[in-house]
């Protein structure tokens, strides 16, 4: 059951990253194929990463298709979606939808990165499952950026990064107390609120004058 709970979870990142990877390619009117491979970047870019740290090869990905498979489909749908459309999303409510989508992305694949780290091994020191953690839930948001010629929003949007921060903190002190299903939601709703809050409030790191 657990199995099929973070399976679950992860396709739901998967969709969510690769929407909000199309919605930029969109943006910067790329045709399809740029469109497709800015989506399947974003949703599986950090779990490659943290494959790599962790010593997982041929990372998952390449072993499973179907989370490249799944983001690839996701962002074909979103590419018809908006040619189909009379009235082209504002740039209102897809800087909205691309923001929900990045949070759930972000919550989910920071807890899935810790959680795979645990599944490779018990003796991991708490740095490295934050890190791992955190750089499977910004990797792929900061390839997408980079291949689309913008300034990664790990670097520059309010509140990012340190949402994937105090989230793995989170669920690496509560997972050893709850277990790893429950963590899991603890920790992914703690990022996405974070991060909903952050745009909200407009709460950001300290920057130079």
């Amino acid at each position: 059951m657990t199995d099929i709970i973070i399976f679950a979870l992860e396709i739901i990142g998967v969709i969510a990253f690769a929407i909000s990877g199309a919605l930029v390619g969109i943006g910067k009117k790329m045709d399809i194929l740029g469109i497709s491979i800015l989506g399947l970047s974003v949703a599986v870019g950090g779990g490659v990463i943290r494959d790599l740290i962790l010593g997982i090869t041929p990372p998952m990905t390449f072993r499973n298709p179907v989370y490249a498979t799944v983001a690839i489909i996701t962002s074909i749908i979103v590419f018809f979606y908006t040619k189909k459309v009379k009235s082209p999303l504002s740039r209102k409510t897809k800087d909205r939808l691309m923001l929900i989508m990045d949070a759930i992305g972000l919550g989910i694949f920071t807890v899935v990165g810790i959680n795979t780290a645990y599944m490779q091994g018990s003796d991991y020191s708490m740095f490295l499952l934050i890190f791992v953690g955190v750089i499977t839930g910004v990797g792929g948001g900061i390839l997408r950026d980079i291949m689309a010629g913008d300034r990664p929003y790990v670097f520059v949007k309010h509140f990012y990064a340190s949402a994937s921060i105090i989230g793995a903190i989170a669920y690496v002190i509560i997972h050893p107390l709850i277990g790893t299903v429950p963590s899991m939601f603890i920790g992914t709703a703690l990022i996405i609120t974070l991060r909903l809050c952050a745009a909200h409030f407009r709460w950001s790191l300290p920057k130079p004058e």
